[in-house]
């Protein structure tokens, strides 16, 4: 469970209910079906338009995301992976690692040490899991570009349910009483809105940003480790070189961590 997610929705909910409460507004504000429909069926409308539906399919997949922790070898386990590569690589040779391959559960390994095997050139190894990465960059960027379009749309669709709001508070314009209610229901379209866009979508977005970032400095990782044993570089070269690339607190922990095994 990716337990900040659902923390900040919560503390989310918390704000607007702690602020109602200290401006004494009745929570009966929000018995107001129109103001969620014109935002949450009119934020679906947007999606829909934006995108084609081949790319919506994968919104159930980005939701898990969100609300889970990423699968796959961590920081640590791919290090030790690496240097055990290398171990094994300079004392029996590259084809030993033909055995190792069976014992890998990452695709992504596996295809980068099956290269290794094979001969394929190592400029052409870093072309070809290079491109995966960039790609796989790159169906990210366009999955989180749909939480940030729901949350650029959402606000402006509050606009849109104010301002019918205010219609229907005109047809009260002889009773001030009851046109003082309808203006203040009007307006709870635009808090759904804002509430929606700057405090779920544009922060779901921005998570999957960062899980994606996340995923492909790992990836890196990967390839550096792979061309380095296909370099014939010591276990501890390799070591040296994985761990450079994450911060001084990770380092100091997974170096922590080896030297007890």
């Amino acid at each position: 469970m990716e337990i900040s997610t659902l923390l900040g929705i919560i503390v989310g909910f918390i704000a607007v209910i702690g602020a109602m409460i200290f401006k004494k507004i009745s929570f009966t504000v929000f018995l107001n079906p129109a103001a969620f429909f014109v935002i949450f069926v009119g934020t679906v409308a947007t999606i829909l338009n934006s995108y084609p539906m081949e790319q919506l399919k994968s919104l159930g997949a980005l939701f898990r995301i969100l609300f889970t922790k990423q699968k796959g070898a961590s920081e640590e386990e791919i290090i030790s992976l690496m240097v055990d590569l290398a171990n094994t690589s300079r004392k029996e040779g590259l084809l030993s690692l033909e055995s190792k391959v069976e014992e890998i559960d990452d695709p992504f390994i596996k295809k980068g040490i099956r290269m290794v095997v094979d001969g394929i050139a190592d400029d052409m190894i870093e072309d070809i899991l290079g491109a995966e990465i960039a790609a796989m960059e790159k169906r990210h960027e366009i999955n989180a570009s749909i939480f940030s379009s729901a949350g650029m749309y959402a606000p402006t669709l509050g606009v849109l349910g104010a301002v019918f709001g205010l219609i229907a508070a005109m047809s009260h314009i002889d009773n001030t009483e009851a046109m003082a209610e309808a203006i203040a229901a009007a307006f709870i379209a635009t808090i759904l809105g804002i509430f929606t866009g700057y405090v779920w979508w544009n922060p779901f977005a921005k998570k999957l940003k960062v899980k994606s970032h996340e995923e492909a400095v790992v990836k890196g990782m990967i390839v550096e480790g792979i061309l380095s044993i296909q370099k014939g570089d010591s276990p501890l070269m390799i070591k040296e070189k994985l761990l450079a690339v994450l911060s001084p607190t990770k380092q100091a922990a997974i170096n922590a961590k080896m030297q007890q095994e």
